[in-house]
């Protein structure tokens, strides 16, 4: 069941049986030469949705823009300041508490959200400290690489240059929720360097087209639906847990 595509009642109804909720979210940002703007965003939505669809756990809209500074050195990167996406963060949860709910699960898509989204909780939870009452609601968030199957199955599948950003694993993810949106790219070096940068003109200057330790010619949709298939699971069996609790 996904909010976007639910009306009011229906939602109502799905309050008397949960009282939780998926959110995706990620970023619009560069992911090398063949990799989708839309990576961040794309990847735990498809995974939200099928393991929505599948245990039945009602699914949000997607926060698809994060905080992606470091990458405005390529063209289509769109950013949000950090307090503004605290700020942001802060009116979907007091909007969704608003109507009942009590269990919020951000699945995140962006390793550079992941502050951000910390900080959002902290300053949610204060709000309801500093009245000197109990909070209603509990607040979460996983990267859905961080799945310890995830992990090994993107390990099994690109056993060398999986990498840590433009990774083939993300890359194979959206090429199967978009096999339409393939691209066959020559990368140069075949597996970019790895390393560190500062801000975003440095980033650009170290990795000129986006990749860090990453071979992304390696995704194919066939082995990103495999990757959904174990991440599905794994959520299905945290988000399970979690608005039990």
């Amino acid at each position: 069941m996904q909010l976007n595509q639910a009306s009011w009642p229906e939602v109502e109804a799905y309050l008397k049986k949960s009282k939780g909720i998926v959110i995706p979210i990620g970023s619009v940002e560069q992911h090398g030469p063949n990799g989708l703007l839309g990576t961040d965003a794309i990847c735990p939505e498809v995974i939200a949705k099928e393991a929505g669809d599948e245990a039945g756990f009602l699914v949000g809209p997607t926060f698809s823009v994060g905080s992606a500074q470091h990458h405005l050195g390529f063209t289509g990167t769109i950013t949000l300041r950090p307090t503004t996406m605290i700020a942001a963060l802060n009116d979907w949860i007091d909007s969704l508490h608003r109507h009942g709910f009590k269990r919020i699960f951000f699945l995140n898509g962006h390793g550079g959200n992941i502050t951000t989204i910390d900080a959002a909780f902290v300053e949610s939870y204060a709000a309801w400290s500093l009245d000197g009452e109990a909070c209603p609601y509990k607040l979460k968030q996983t990267s859905w690489w961080m799945f310890d199957e995830v992990a090994q199955v993107c390990k099994e599948l690109f056993p060398e240059g999986d990498g840590s950003h433009a990774t083939a694993s993300e890359v194979a993810v959206t090429y199967y929720a978009y096999p339409q949106a393939v691209k066959d790219v020559v990368m140069t070096p075949k597996t970019a360097p790895e390393g560190r940068f500062t801000d975003a003109a440095d980033y650009r200057k170290n990795f000129p087209d986006g990749r860090i330790g990453s071979d992304p010619s390696q995704a194919t949709p066939e082995k990103g639906k495999r990757i959904v298939e174990v991440a599905k699971k794994a959520l299905i069996r945290e988000v399970e847990a979690y608005f039990a609790s």
